[in-house]
């Protein structure tokens, strides 16, 4: 797929903010973009030498024996070796990855969040508080959850993760993300993913921001396998985009942070590591608008499993049970006859971190905030609260539609541990658990009685 004329280089030190990115419609497509005409080699991949006198290089996000291999051909300024030089690791102190089992901390629970405050400025990268952490980073496997707090904007700072993709959701708050690949702009009812060893810079481009991220240690995240459901609805490739390239060619003292094994190590180099002029293949950051996903549910009794609300997934060894699933709940119509129509009581053998972005979620009308969150830890009962319970029960069941909701769920099938800042700092409802209480005893033993 070749790319729209809307690519530019881009020469300055912060990407100006009238700056509108192009981008590229698909999901897990071959595509080619140029910033600079025949920047971009035609019919192979590693000719003597490139036009502009350009460096090509291989981004792999796979083994190169997986199937499909997943990589990108870049073609750029300088080679990245010079964008890396001697590490000094550095600390991020609320930025954590698992194992991160604290004994002072109990993860056995049902926790819920009112939205963790801005209280000083901080970037992308010392803005990152994480939340919960599952698996082992080193092992590849599980998954982080973090809240971002961002006022201000990375200057001549870079950063990438060795360890995970990151899939980011906005609650409030303007960002954008300046990538090797080119320039996303992301805005809350929006998701952007940044693969692994991908580098970028984040700027505010409305401040402050607030939002949500899973750090995916595992497979990358792809669409969900549509079954019955067969070819439409749900998320459609063709709504998730791919910048165009855009690049920079600036020689100014910049750093680059690098996440590696649950580390942090900084390197200092003499210029912009975004100086990919052209490239080609399917490994590339994405955006995605939710406001474009395409929910299915019953028509006639019963609630199905919320895995039909499943946006990505990201596989596990065992078919059928994802590392990560991310789930969305959007505006929608119930319709099911003489049915129970909120989410049902259960548990689980998946561990449920969910995020409020906007409205109001039906299981949980009161308390569940924008910006909020709440964690059903694997096999941990949960549900509606009573409020919702008895409305649900005694509603007048005709069509209706779900107004003023978008909520997200982190799924996992590993269980996820509470981090000491969630536990000790973050504004925990220490009275949710109590929203069951008032539950009443309804059984007589009155045959037929309901």
């Amino acid at each position: 797929m070749k790319d729209t004329p809307q690519s530019a280089p881009l020469t300055q030190a912060k990407t100006p903010v009238g700056t509108t990115p192009g981008y590229m419609p698909g999901f897990g497509n071959d595509f080619e973009t140029e910033a600079l005409p025949g920047a971009l080699p035609q019919g192979m991949n590693s000719p003597q030498k490139c036009d502009y006198g350009l460096y090509g290089e291989q981004l792999s996000g796979t083994a190169f024996t997986a199937d499909p291999p997943e990589r990108t051909w870049t073609y750029r300024i300088r080679p990245s070796v010079k964008h890396s030089h001697r590490y000094t690791k550095i600390d991020l102190p609320q930025w954590k990855s698992a194992p991160n089992v604290n004994p002072d901390v109990v993860s056995l629970g049902q926790y819920r969040w009112d939205p963790v405050p801005h209280t000083e400025d901080h970037t992308w990268l010392t803005g990152m508080h994480t939340m919960t952490t599952a698996g082992d980073v080193n092992s590849q496997l599980g998954m982080a959850s973090h809240v971002y707090l961002v006022t201000e904007s990375m200057v001549d700072e870079y950063f990438y993760s060795a360890d995970s993709e990151l899939l980011v959701v906005p609650q409030e708050g303007k960002l954008r993300f300046a990538t090797e690949l080119g320039i996303i702009d992301l805005e809350p009812k929006e998701i952007a993913i940044l693969p692994r060893g991908l580098v970028y810079r984040v700027e505010v481009l409305e401040g402050p921001c607030r939002g949500f991220v899973c750090e995916n240690y595992g497979q990358k995240f792809e669409l969900p396998g549509r079954g019955p459901i067969g070819a439409n609805c749900l998320a459609n490739p063709r709504d998730f985009k791919a910048p165009v390239a855009a690049f920079e060619d600036r020689e100014v003292p910049s750093s680059v942070t690098v996440k590696w094994c649950g580390q942090f190590h900084r390197t200092e180099i003499g210029q912009s590591p975004l100086d990919v002029v052209a490239w080609h293949g399917n490994y590339a950051p994405y955006k995605y608008d939710l406001r474009t996903y395409c929910p299915v549910g019953a028509i006639l009794f019963d609630h199905p499993d919320p895995s039909i609300f499943t946006v990505l997934t990201a596989p596990s060894g065992v078919p059928g049970t994802a590392n990560i699933d991310f789930v969305l709940f959007r505006e929608r119509w119930m319709v099911a006859e003489d049915t129970f129509r909120p989410p049902w009581y259960h548990k689980n053998i998946m561990s449920e971190l969910m995020g409020n972005i906007y409205g109001q979620y039906d299981a949980k009308p009161q308390g569940f905030v924008p910006g909020g969150m709440s964690l059903h830890n694997m096999m941990l009962p949960h549900g509606p609260d009573r409020n919702a319970f008895e409305g649900a029960s005694n509603a007048d069941l005709k069509a209706e539609k779900l107004e003023n909701t978008m909520s997200f769920m982190f799924e996992t099938r590993f269980p996820q541990q509470l981090t000491e800042f969630a536990a000790k700092e973050a504004p925990l409802q220490d009275d949710y658990i109590d929203c069951w209480t008032s539950l009443e005893k309804k059984f007589d033993g009155t045959p037929g009685r309901k």
